[in-house]
Formats: C-alpha cells, sequence, structure tokens
C-alpha cells in the first residue's frame, strides 16, 4: 500500500556512482534535504521524516558505500561525499537554493557544502554534529602507517544468523531502542547476502583509519563563509559531543546561528526522540 509516508527510491549516476536517494511525501510540496551519519542509511530517519511531511518532500541520499548507493573501489575521501552532495542537489534544485540538514557526518558535509556554496542553501540544521576531536599533527606518522598496514588485507563483510541477530547488536550499540526499534534498526542497516544470512549494507572500507587527520581550523574557515541561518539540534546525552567551551568557539564561525537541546536523547537523535527533533527541525525551517 502505497502513502505518503512510504518512501520511494530513486536511482541517480553521480560522479561515476550508482547513488540510492530516498524520497518522501508529495512532490509537489517544498524539498527538505536530509543526509545521514557515518555507517546509519536514510531508511532509520522514517520515524523523524514522518512528522514533517505534511508541509515539505524530503529527500535523503545514502552516501556513497552505504545504504543502496554503490560502494567505490578505492575508497574514501571526504570531500567526495561534499561533492556527491552538490551533484545530488544540482539534480533536483539546480536553480533554487535548498534548505538542507544533515546528522553527524552528515552535518560536517553539510555544513562544509554551505560554507563552499553559500549561494545554494537558504537554511542549514546540524543535528548533533561538527564534533569531530581536532587531532594533533603528532598523530600523522602512526596514522598513516596503519592506514598502510590494513590496506595489505581485504577487509570481511560482517554478516549475521538473521535480522534478529543484527538487533541485537543494535541493542548493545543503542541501549535506549526496545526490541521493536531495533529491528526496525537491523532491517534498515542490512540485507540478504544471497547465501541465507544478513550483511550490514555499508562498505567496510569504512572502518579503514584514512590516512588524513581531521583540523577543525580547516573546517572552521569554510563555515566562517556561511550566509544561511543555522540551527545546531544538541542531543543531551550525546556521547559524541566536545566540551561545551570547544563547542561554543566552533560555532563562533557560524555568523547567524541558534541552538536547541534535546533532553533524554544521546547522539542518534532519530532514534532516541525522533519527532522531539522533527518539531525542532520544522519550527525552524518554517520560521
Amino acid at each position: 500500500m502505497n502513502s505518503s509516508l512510504d518512501s520511494r527510491s530513486e536511482f541517480l549516476r553521480v560522479r561515476g556512482l550508482r547513488h540510492h536517494v530516498r524520497r518522501w511525501g508529495d512532490p509537489s510540496l517544498p524539498r527538505l534535504f536530509i543526509t545521514h551519519g557515518w555507517l546509519d542509511v536514510s531508511a532509520t530517519f522514517q520515524p523523524l521524516v514522518e512528522p514533517l511531511l505534511q508541509r515539505w518532500q524530503v529527500l535523503m541520499p545514502d552516501w556513497r558505500g552505504f545504504g543502496y548507493s554503490e560502494w567505490p573501489q578505492d575508497g574514501y575521501w571526504f570531500y567526495d561525499y561534499v561533492a556527491d552532495l552538490e551533484a545530488i542537489l544540482d539534480h533536483y534544485s539546480p536553480d533554487e537554493p535548498v534548505l538542507l540538514a544533515g546528522h553527524s557526518m552528515g552535518a560536517q558535509v553539510s555544513a562544509l557544502y554551505a560554507g563552499l556554496r553559500p549561494q545554494r542553501v537558504r537554511k542549514l540544521a546540524c543535528l548533533d554534529g561538527i564534533g569531530l576531536p581536532d587531532a594533533p599533527a603528532a598523530r600523522a606518522p602512526a596514522r598513516v602507517r596503519k592506514w598502510l598496514d590494513q590496506l595489505r588485507e581485504p577487509l570481511p563483510v560482517k554478516t549475521y544468523e538473521s535480522f534478529e541477530q543484527l538487533a541485537g547488536r543494535v541493542r548493545r550499540q543503542h541501549p535506549r531502542l526496545n526490541e521493536a526499534q531495533a529491528l526496525f534498526v537491523a532491517s534498515c542497516w542490512g540485507q540478504q547476502d544471497g547465501y541465507g544470512r544478513i550483511r550490514l549494507c555499508a562498505d567496510p572500507k569504512h572502518t579503514l583509519a584514512g590516512p588524513l587527520l581531521y583540523r577543525a581550523a580547516e573546517a572552521e574557515e569554510i563555515w566562517k563563509q556561511i550566509t544561511a541561518p543555522t540551527l545546531f539540534i544538541d542531543a543531551a546525552l550525546s556521547e559524541t559531543a566536545l566540551p561545551a567551551e570547544e563547542r561554543a568557539r566552533r560555532r563562533g564561525s557560524f555568523a547567524d546561528q541558534r541552538v536547541v537541546v534535546i533532553a533524554n536523547a544521546g547522539h542518534m537523535l532519530h532514534f532516541d526522540a525522533p519527532r522531539e527533533t522533527a518539531q525542532a527541525l520544522a519550527a525552524f525551517m518554517a520560521d
């Protein structure tokens, strides 16, 4: 049965890879673009998306190597996600600035894009994002050496006996979820491998230690170029949060910014508090 709550899958050739874009809602409504985080997929955002569909249609890509998007053969470079996002937005909204939100890694990508192409983003929301810790240069030798060592052997693809077994792993990782919620997440994160087992819809190469260090100063110079009003939706119980002083310092790079804190929610806001997060997002985007 089809309804506005059912998502539709669309596939685009983006920079040489087949990308999956999940689309909810009435195509005649204004578009709201949301991007997911690391080792996540668009499908898990269904509970957050549902309250938004009276006002917007929601479009969510699966990043390269996640969900139903294709896996590149040569690994991942962070700015590829930024270039992929630009191509996707140019396809769906070539002439109109967009409403853009991102969670975690998706917030990092979306904020960088908003600074690099400020004329293309009308409003920006970062859901528990821009929180990567800065990496001192002294770590570079060990990190690059580790990356080289990991490239020596192909990474195994982790599989599970059933979606229920995968749901058990999801609950251990995210203990605030009940059994039904964990099974829903498992059904989004996994798929049949053709041999009677369940594999994750994520390229294991994502778990490699990349050779490049994160430098917040570089991102901050890009954030200073953002002209869009920006909302930070913070999780009160986030496991990834930076110290308050560092969060405030980084947010000083954003010319027009405000903060909403969601109580009793961890980093995965769309797991722990989807309706509260959607309400904060809707109020900001509609303002």
